[in-house]
């Protein structure tokens, strides 16, 4: 991305947005990684989901901005397995900004399980978002945590 009459005071490896003048004609490059809004991202992936036939709702609307989404899947038969935000450690160097889960646990459970657990992320962080998917085959076209 180039910025023109701007400049970072501390560069671009700090990364900030750039302030500052700089002289007419001199261009600064920076490389600024941006991760898609949670509101943004949730919609478009119900929108995937409904392309291939499977019903999808959100449950808890977190903060529009950044808020940490978790997605069960109900398998509609007292079962369900929820995938949560991989740790920052699981991401790929290569492609930082992408969201990734993991499967937690990561072989269906009974849904009130599931439900206990989410009481207590929402109790943890108010921000989360929760998208329940109905499948009875536990479909999820989510990206996962490569183990």
């Amino acid at each position: 991305m180039v910025y023109e009459g701007w400049k970072s005071s501390s560069g671009p490896a700090s990364g900030e947005l750039p302030v500052g003048r700089i002289a007419p004609g001199e261009q600064v490059c920076y490389s600024l990684l941006m991760r898609l809004k949670s509101a943004i991202w949730v919609a478009a992936y119900l929108r995937r989901c409904q392309s291939e036939g499977v019903f999808g709702a959100v449950r808890r609307r977190g903060a529009e901005e950044a808020g940490a989404v978790f997605v069960k899947i109900a398998l509609l038969d007292g079962n369900a397995i929820l995938y949560t935000p991989a740790p920052q450690s699981a991401y790929d160097d290569s492609r930082p900004v992408e969201r990734v889960f993991a499967a937690s646990p990561p072989q269906p459970v009974e849904e009130r399980k599931i439900e206990e657990r989410l009481v207590k992320e929402i109790s943890f962080d108010p921000d989360v978002w929760i998208v329940e998917i109905e499948d009875k085959a536990g479909r999820h076209f989510l990206d996962l945590v490569k183990t």
